[in-house]
């Protein structure tokens, strides 16, 4: 679905949204699209591949490999196969823990609390850098144009 999403986004159309006022006050720019497409059509396919093993980013990859013309085979292949590799190891991790999960769980609930606070720092970190690197320096270009950014 998202692929299709994709195709109909043409890389033209992404870049005009993204060049609409309120994503450019948040820092994106039309040439942003292009950058990314380009570069997925030379190094991203695999992408497709690994992102399938990455939750909240599975189904979004989906979104450039349409927008960037994959080939719906070769698209559809890689998905096969990084969600085959991605359920064979949730399924390995649950048949090895069998009816000890409880007991797995419970022992390693220290790592997840890590992880979840190692996650939250790197977001909150990648947010202030695009704020500052992005956003506020369109915010005021905006503003030396006259432009009031609150309408």
């Amino acid at each position: 679905m998202l692929y299709g999403v994709g195709c109909l986004l043409s890389q033209e159309r992404l870049s005009r949204l993204f060049d609409t006022r309120p994503l450019r006050l948040l820092g994106f720019k039309g040439d942003d699209v292009r950058r990314v497409v380009s570069w997925f059509e030379r190094h991203g396919q695999i992408t497709v591949l690994i992102c399938r093993c990455i939750p909240g980013i599975r189904s979004l990859i989906s979104i450039p490999a349409g927008t960037a013309r994959m080939g719906i085979a070769r698209f559809t292949v890689y998905m096969l196969v990084g969600s085959a590799v991605w359920n064979t190891l949730l399924c390995s991790l649950g048949a090895a823990a069998g009816s000890a999960w409880q007991q797995v769980s419970d022992q390693v609930s220290w790592v997840s609390d890590i992880v979840t606070y190692a996650l939250v720092a790197i977001i909150v970190a990648a947010a202030a850098w695009w704020i500052a690197r992005r956003a506020v320096p369109a915010w005021r270009e905006g503003r030396g144009r006259g432009e009031n950014t609150l309408r």
